[in-house]
């Protein structure tokens, strides 16, 4: 089984196209096909458009040699007519999913295997039931990239907007045929690969056999600079030094939103200062702290800076697949206060903190704590997450290892 050929699937460049790099990397890539490709030469890239930026992303000089299929024109065609004709997020959404499924069938309907050992197909979640079918119809093996907890997270999420409508009153369910065709999707693949066992968990829940269920975590590989990078603490903060505390990633209540807010609200009077760095996806109150601050969405390239000046990171997720920014933090040495329902990157009191719960009381607790007692932080910052346990070679071996 080592020597089988992987074809991915995807849409987007999710986890920086972390499984076709690793696979590419070790020679075991047949093909990576996708919506949107835009290499350096691309005229795509020379268009100074704002709108174009995360265009733009779709790229990685890892794949420049791999063999990619895209459509890149009727994408962006697409886009455009779902924008013009003004289609609600969960419509779009579903038509994409069934627009990139007939675009890469057309492209497997072509594919030659070369030698004896069946070919494996990989497909993210609920864009993936007339590929499975394709390649189950080719006797093919399947493995299904689990993006999220599920319906498990979907009901969670629900509750949330139930109990904050004031921070966004206008949430949209997914339709039932997206919840359908995803349990079909379950049902057809040979194996499910979640990125943490709180995923894992959220499957088994709902019926998802254990034999199909794989604990794979995300994939990440540190910038060059970060390796030497030293963090260094006051003895004590006050309100000239602060404590800062970093937010990054979706502004949304899925993220816990709701309960930083109100931990800042506790915490108003001591020396601390909140970062949401971030796409605003909820409507702030009116009655925000003064020391929460909403900075909104940077690009990439200052995001390493927000890293590197905060004192902690919190992410205090109700549900993730996994996180990918805990990694990131890691990187640059931050520890991190961090909920039970994501990928297992913090271990309690070596690198961070675990909350009980996730509640503004819970991470006001938390974050006192780090006030009181900043050497905590310097201690939790030198016994970072090996890194090298979520490279891409590891990531290879692991994805080697499913069919075994």
């Amino acid at each position: 089984m080592r020597s089988s050929l992987w074809i991915c699937c995807q849409i987007g460049a999710r986890e920086h196209y972390a499984i076709a790099r690793s696979l590419h990397r070790h020679q075991n890539l047949a093909c990576l096909i996708t919506d949107t490709w835009v290499p350096p030469q691309s005229l795509l890239q020379s268009i100074p458009s704002s709108s174009l930026k995360s265009l733009k992303e779709r790229f990685h000089p890892d794949l420049a040699t791999a063999a990619i299929h895209h459509n890149t024109l009727q994408s962006l065609r697409f886009e455009l007519t779902q924008r013009v004709q003004k289609t609600d997020p969960w419509s779009r959404i579903m038509a994409r999913n069934v627009w990139f499924q007939r675009y890469t069938c057309t492209q497997l309907s072509g594919f030659e295997i070369c030698g004896t050992s069946k070919p494996i197909l990989f497909a993210y979640s609920y864009a993936a039931l007339d590929l499975l079918k394709f390649a189950k119809s080719k006797g093919w093996y399947t493995v299904l990239g689990q993006i999220d907890p599920g319906m498990v997270e979907a009901d969670i999420v629900q509750q949330e907007h139930q109990r904050y409508p004031h921070l966004a009153p206008q949430h949209a369910v997914p339709p039932a045929e997206y919840w359908s065709q995803w349990q079909e999707e379950c049902r057809l693949t040979d194996q499910i690969m979640v990125n943490s066992t709180w995923s894992k968990q959220a499957l088994l829940s709902i019926g998802i056999p254990d034999s199909k269920l794989q604990v794979v975590p995300l994939a990440y590989e540190p910038p060059e600079s970060s390796h030497a990078f030293e963090r260094t603490y006051p003895d004590r903060f006050t309100a000239e030094r602060p404590l800062r505390v970093l937010f990054l990633g979706q502004v949304i209540l899925r993220k816990g939103i709701a309960a930083i807010i109100e931990a800042a609200q506790k915490l108003s009077d001591r020396p601390i200062e909140f970062w949401i760095v971030g796409g605003l996806g909820i409507i702030p109150p009116p009655d925000t702290p003064k020391n929460l601050h909403w900075i909104g969405s940077v690009p990439r390239s200052q995001v390493t800076t927000y890293y590197q000046d905060a004192d902690l990171f919190l992410f205090p997720t109700l549900s993730d697949g996994f996180g990918l920014t805990q990694l990131e933090a890691q990187a640059w040495k931050l520890p991190i206060i961090a909920s039970r329902f994501c990928g297992e990157v913090v271990k309690d009191q070596t690198n961070g903190l675990l909350l009980p719960e996730v509640s503004g009381e819970a991470i006001a607790n938390a974050l006192v704590t780090c006030l009181q007692q900043p050497k905590c932080l310097q201690y939790w910052s030198d016994n970072a997450v090996d890194l090298c346990d979520f490279s891409l070679n590891q990531l290879h071996h692991r994805l080697q290892t499913l069919f075994l």
